[in-house]
């Protein structure tokens, strides 16, 4: 599997994770986050291939309170992963970890924000997008330009209209941001009731523009049962590399 990918990454990156959710689409009797994969969780994928990064600073996990599963994995015990009680929608998850770096973070550190259910994340697409936005004002996100045909649907599923997909990218995480703009626009957005999607969303509703990275198709995000043997399939493959 691919490991360090370019030359060293300049200043210091913070990673955070929100593992909160409890994947209901997934039909499981536990969080999506800690299905099997490859003989180990989908999570520990995951955050092992964050823990790559050769400029990590620290990484932060957002879970539930009430989990009862990460403390059985040997991740658990590593000193550079942190952990704090998620909230209930991904934002105040990001934002329980971010108020946790208060006192550790820089202004201008880099905060790397990745979902927990994208395990074949590498570190060529980690390397890409801090590489196109170190001297960006804002920070970025990866993403894939959509390749679908869009349909708007209204009631009982009728098709409305075909979308004109030009200029639209599929988001993906990890998504990268100066440490204070983030703290400071995921803030101001859920005070002020704004609807946050992800952390890009919360630096568009402050007025910013965040550069976006054209990343990897495989950097899939486990959503529905039939995903996780497709992730398997990818993990396998970067695996051979």
């Amino acid at each position: 599997m691919e490991k360090h990918t370019g030359p060293a990454l300049k200043g210091r990156y913070w990673v955070v994770v929100p593992a909160a959710g409890i994947g209901t689409r997934m039909r499981s009797d536990r969080p999506k986050q800690y299905l099997p994969l490859r003989g180990r969780t989908l999570l520990e994928h995951t955050v092992e291939r964050l823990l790559e990064i050769p400029a990590l600073a620290g990484l932060v996990l957002a879970l539930n309170p009430k989990d009862p599963y990460w403390e059985q994995l040997p991740l658990a015990a590593n000193p550079r992963v942190a952990v704090v009680d998620g909230g209930s929608e991904r934002s105040r998850s990001v934002l329980n970890a971010l108020n946790y770096l208060t006192l550790q973070a820089r202004a201008d550190d880099w905060v790397m924000v990745h979902d927990a259910a994208r395990p074949c994340i590498t570190q060529s697409a980690i390397a890409g997008l801090c590489r196109h936005t170190a001297k960006h004002p804002v920070g970025g996100i990866l993403g894939v330009p959509v390749g679908d045909t869009l349909k708007r649907v209204g009631s009982g599923h009728a098709i409305l209209d075909t979308c004109d997909r030009r200029g639209l990218w599929q988001a993906q995480t990890p998504q990268l941001f100066r440490y204070q703009l983030l703290h400071q626009c995921l803030t101001r957005a859920l005070a002020n009731g704004e609807t946050v999607t992800d952390e890009a969303s919360a630096l568009e509703v402050a007025g910013y523009q965040p550069l976006i990275v054209e990343g990897r198709s495989d950097n899939i995000k486990v959503t529905r049962p039939e995903d996780l043997a497709l992730a398997e399939a990818i993990v396998q493959q970067q695996e051979q590399l």
